[in-house]
């Protein structure tokens, strides 16, 4: 099965600055796609570029497997800037504005409504609603006509926690009615909660792309104790995957890389006649992978 998006070394630069480098990435159907990145990593301009908002210098780029074409664009919802509506007309009636322009069935209007929690508002004009709630009018409108992908720009940019956790519940119903998801953000707890994969930007480039549960099942570091302390730091130290050590109140703080796991480092102390009295694994967060490509990526 081809690729929903293909994208094949797009880049864009304006002036001096280069916003995309050489970007290829691919989104499979049914992912929850992440693009992260600081501001400025080009997240916003790769998102354009996609939907033709924006002229790519170079590369291309193709949606279900095809060249961009009107047909295509139409299975396509996305939500790339602050919400903007009629603010003294009600959301259903700012949905019908969408639909008409859009030459859209108004009959998908209730269950944009309803997927958004929106229907029992329906009726209310738009300058009454809370911001999370005009993002997630934002999200109707481009639920309607029944996607097969939605694209969403920073989508929690500026909502208060009970409007995060709405959004990102709001996410996962529209993922579980099968539809593809991609998604711009710069929160990386936002991306770890809700993601499934994830491609990791700074300066344009990319610097990491993969399953988020893979970055997540990475081992970071171990406590360690044993009765013969010293000995257990002489043998962590020699271990070929040793990076470094700390000792608090009696526990070894152990960082390894290589991926090692923890039947790796109870069967590598045994074998130096080192009984371990603790081993509890650490996994890695995807801050602290996203910090290390961000520090690696400026060496």
């Amino acid at each position: 099965m081809k690729p929903i998006l293909s994208i094949r070394h797009l880049s864009k630069r304006y002036g001096r600055i280069q916003a995309v480098k050489q970007l290829s990435l691919d989104v499979e159907k049914g992912q929850i796609f992440g693009i992260l990145g600081p501001n400025g990593s080009g997240k916003t301009t790769t998102l354009g570029m996609v939907l033709d908002l924006v002229r790519p210098d170079f590369g291309s780029f193709e949606w279900f497997g095809e060249a961009p074409v009107k047909e295509s664009r139409k299975r396509i919802g996305a939500v790339i800037e602050t919400p903007n509506f009629f603010p003294y007309l009600s959301a259903r009636k700012n949905l019908e504005i969408v639909a008409k322009v859009k030459d859209y069935n108004y009959d998908d209007i209730d269950r944009a409504l309803h997927m958004t929690s929106l229907y029992d508002r329906r009726n209310d004009k738009f300058k009454t609603y809370s911001f999370g709630m005009k993002q997630r009018l934002a999200v109707a409108s481009a639920l309607l006509n029944q996607p097969d992908v939605m694209i969403l720009d920073e989508p929690t940019n500026g909502l208060d926690p009970q409007g995060i956790a709405q959004i990102r519940e709001l996410i996962r119903t529209v993922a579980r009615e099968g539809i593809t998801i991609i998604l711009a953000s710069h929160l990386l707890d936002e991306v770890q909660k809700i993601c499934s994969n994830v491609a990791v930007l700074n300066k344009g480039e990319i610097l990491y792309s993969g399953e988020v549960h893979q970055v997540l099942a990475v081992s970071d570091s171990f406590e360690l104790a044993a009765h013969d302390q010293e000995a257990l730091k002489e043998a962590v130290a020699a271990h070929p995957s040793f990076r470094s050590v700390t000792e608090t109140d009696g526990i070894l703080l152990a960082v390894f890389g290589d991926d090692v796991r923890p039947g790796d480092i109870n069967e590598y102390l045994h074998g130096k006649k080192i009984t371990l009295t603790h081993l509890t694994e650490r996994k890695r967060t995807l801050e602290q992978h996203f910090l290390e490509l961000l520090k690696e990526n400026e060496s």
